[in-house]
């Protein structure tokens, strides 16, 4: 009797515990004990949904538990984020962010979850910078030269976007701060037509990938002048880097996973880890480089910093543009 009492007493903590208790239980009685659900907010066949797929592919392995990816696209990754945020917090959720999840709480007056409050950070996955290229029949060869362009023409250089409020956009528009000048923004419905009206002479420059742009560059249909990394490229030696010019310029595509709010500690330690070794595999460290992507692999504390400070930065850079979105 008093086992059976014993047994019940416990099974009404679990309860009462709620999904913190359980997820404390799964830590500690080996987790992953069941399938985890990666959601991924992109619509299938995208960077994005790659980024998950490979991913998600070798924490499988590594657990011995199937971590199946759910695409759940829209609205900016609205739709998906706000999924993963009211999700248990008990590890068997895992969600994939990009740029746009810091950029989001800026365009956005208001949103259904709390970018910072209900999401704890996993680890940073990869970033990808991106290069500035130019039409061949732009009078500009390097930075300095597109900049003194500019202010010589103000608001006649025409630069294009994958769309207002995309990560190229704003990054032409934290190029404007950074060097003082006025350019007029055309957005396109994606990178892709904006590319081809560049080669077509019909906007001046765009900022675009490094894979998408070095075909174009070797052929002479674009002049790439620098790329937006901290550092220059190990691929790319010779090609500049903006923050040379502009000292602290810095963007980048990048990808990360997050987890629901009060998720256990060992329980992210455990996903953390098993993901930052998962990009010291051959095959996943070939894939990103060969997108010239720089590999991630920071612990928590790391990305939580990294991420708080790409909040702040492209805050200030919507705000100085006076960007916004409706919901």
């Amino acid at each position: 009797m008093k086992s059976a009492a014993r047994r019940s007493l416990l099974l009404c903590a679990v309860v009462e515990g709620g999904t913190l208790g359980f997820a404390t239980y799964a830590a500690e009685s080996g987790y992953p004990i069941k399938p985890i659900r990666m959601i991924v907010p992109f619509a299938p066949g995208g960077p994005g949904d790659a980024v998950g797929r490979l991913i998600s592919k070798k924490l499988t392995q590594s657990f011995d538990q199937p971590v199946v990816v759910d695409n759940r696209g829209g609205a900016a990754t609205i739709v998906g984020t706000d999924i993963a945020a009211k999700a248990p917090a008990d590890g068997y959720t895992l969600l994939l962010i990009s740029t746009t999840h810091a950029v989001n709480p800026s365009l956005y007056a208001r949103l259904p979850y709390d970018p910072l409050r209900d999401f704890d950070p996993v680890t940073l996955i990869a970033s990808t910078p991106f290069m500035l290229v130019v039409h061949p029949a732009l009078a500009a060869t390097t930075v300095p030269g597109l900049v003194a362009l500019a202010r010589s023409k103000p608001g006649r250089l025409n630069y294009g976007s994958s769309g207002n409020g995309s990560s190229i956009h704003l990054t032409s528009e934290l190029l404007k701060i950074a060097a003082k000048i006025d350019m007029t923004h055309v957005p396109y419905k994606g990178s892709g037509p904006a590319f081809l009206d560049l080669i077509a002479g019909r906007i001046d420059l765009l900022f675009s990938s490094t894979v998408s742009s070095l075909p174009h560059v070797k052929s002479g249909k674009v002049r790439a002048l620098a790329i937006t990394s901290p550092r220059r490229a190990q691929a790319l030696p010779d090609m500049p880097t903006i923050a040379e010019y502009y000292p602290g310029f810095e963007s980048s595509s990048w990808f990360g996973l997050l987890v629901p709010a009060k998720t256990p500690k060992a329980v992210i330690d455990r996903l953390s880890a098993s993901t930052r070794a998962s990009l010291q595999d051959p095959n996943i460290s070939k894939f990103f480089i060969s997108q010239g992507a720089d590999l991630g692999g920071s612990k928590p504390a790391e990305f939580d910093k990294y991420f708080r400070g790409e909040i702040g930065k492209w805050a200030g850079v919507v705000t100085a543009a006076g960007i916004h979105l409706d919901p």
